[in-house]
């Protein structure tokens, strides 16, 4: 017997305008603060006489941070709901943002910028958003809801970027780091429009956490879902971390970098929202595939054409297209198969093995750089890994898992 877990007993409480409204806004706020965060590598490093590594290690123990709080935030917010978990991560995100400015050691760095900002992070973004998402939306709308929801992050990232060059070339860096602090705050108010006056009741067999959990890592598709997100996490976050660094070593300005992270997320805003509404027509694995092979090709481009500031804003521009557009389908298959009980929960689970390649991406650019003078090696195991995503997406089973009847249920 199958059950479809991605129907729920009870209608939405809360209106889709006012979740996507609420959603998009935090989301802007907590992913186009830390897009942002490439532009201070040169400006800390240098004031305080570190290595690139020590920037990047940093911000690695960030993404592992994030990835390893992510299952227990999206847990908190699974059995007491989002609003509690995002007011939380809001002013987290504010003490984090204020304590990486008063840092002086590499290790206060990581603290800060690592270990806190990452759990903020957990608690603000796309995991504890999507549970909310995927309780209060109807599963007919539930891919062009997440890809509505990623949109905003994207359009944070094109937003903010911006913003925080300006800020920290008037203001110098450590008082960009104060001002966005404050910003971060706003995210505990908004999340008042996400308050689940109660979570709805799910029909079908009940299940455990323990037991939920068991069942998804069984699954040879969540496993296979998980393997593709940690290439998503190394790409992304090794461009976006470095790529303002590999440019002005190539001899370009830093104006260059910050218009073409500014592009990648402008066009993230198309890509993501376009991920989402094919997500509802075509086969998610094979929207995961191409995107992870499209990667490779445009990263294989960018290295083999002389760079120019126009070869850097195509790439940023393809980039950008492919950028988050792998959250919506990834979310939604997790939804289809699951079902939305655990949503949040499983869905951090995923997000840790992107994480963990967020780590390895970030950490692995500064090292290698440092030890090769160069992050050639580094580009190229980006395009290695891509080719790999799109092979092990294609088996994935995108249909409801089948459950057995339970006495009673």
């Amino acid at each position: 017997m199958s059950t479809n877990p991605g129907t729920t007993g009870a209608a939405p409480r809360l209106s889709m305008a006012q979740v996507l409204w609420c959603g998009a806004a935090i989301v802007t706020l907590s992913m186009g603060i830390r897009h942002g965060f490439g532009l201070w590598l040169q400006p800390i490093t240098m004031e305080r006489g570190w290595t690139r590594e020590t920037f990047a290690f940093a911000l690695a123990v960030q993404n592992l941070a994030w990835g390893l709080a992510g299952p227990f935030a999206g847990m908190l917010a699974d059995r007491f709901g989002a609003f509690r978990v995002l007011a939380a991560g809001g002013v987290l995100y504010a003490l984090g943002l204020v304590l990486m400015a008063m840092a002086t050691s590499g290790l206060a760095f990581t603290g800060s910028a690592g270990v806190l900002l990452g759990m903020a992070q957990a608690g603000t973004t796309y995991a504890v958003i999507y549970g909310v998402i995927g309780r209060q939306v109807d599963p007919a709308k539930r891919s062009w809801a997440m890809g509505v929801a990623a949109a905003a992050g994207s359009f944070g990232q094109f937003l903010m970027v911006p913003v925080e060059n300006w800020l920290i070339a008037g203001l110098g860096w450590q008082s960009a780091l104060f001002i966005l602090g404050c910003a971060a705050l706003a995210i505990a108010p908004l999340a008042l429009g996400l308050r689940e006056p109660q979570v709805a009741a799910h029909s079908g067999p009940v299940q455990t956490i323990g037991a939920a959990v068991r069942e998804a890592f069984a699954y040879p598709s969540f496993r296979l879902l998980m393997a593709g997100y940690f290439v998503c996490g190394f790409q992304v976050v090794f461009i976006g971390v470095h790529l303002p660094s590999y440019l002005k070593d190539q001899g370009l300005s830093p104006q260059v970098a910050t218009v073409a992270l500014a592009l990648i997320g402008l066009f993230n805003v198309f890509g993501t929202y376009a991920a989402g509404v094919l997500g509802q027509k075509l086969a998610k694995r094979y929207i995961l595939a191409s995107i992870y092979l499209l990667r490779s090709v445009a990263i294989v481009a960018f290295l083999a054409l002389p760079l120019t500031p126009w070869s850097v804003y195509v790439f940023a521009a393809v980039m950008g297209l492919l950028w988050l557009s792998t959250v919506p389908p990834t979310n939604a298959v997790v939804a289809q198969i699951f079902g939305v009980q655990y949503l949040s929960m499983l869905g951090g689970f995923v997000f840790l093995s992107h994480q963990v390649g967020s780590f390895l991406g970030v950490w692995l650019g500064g090292l290698l750089y440092d030890r090769t003078g160069s992050y050639d090696v580094v580009w190229w195991i980006a395009i290695a890994l891509g080719v790999m995503a799109a092979a092990v997406n294609l088996p994935i089973r995108e249909q409801a898992i089948a459950r057995p009847a339970r006495a009673g249920a």
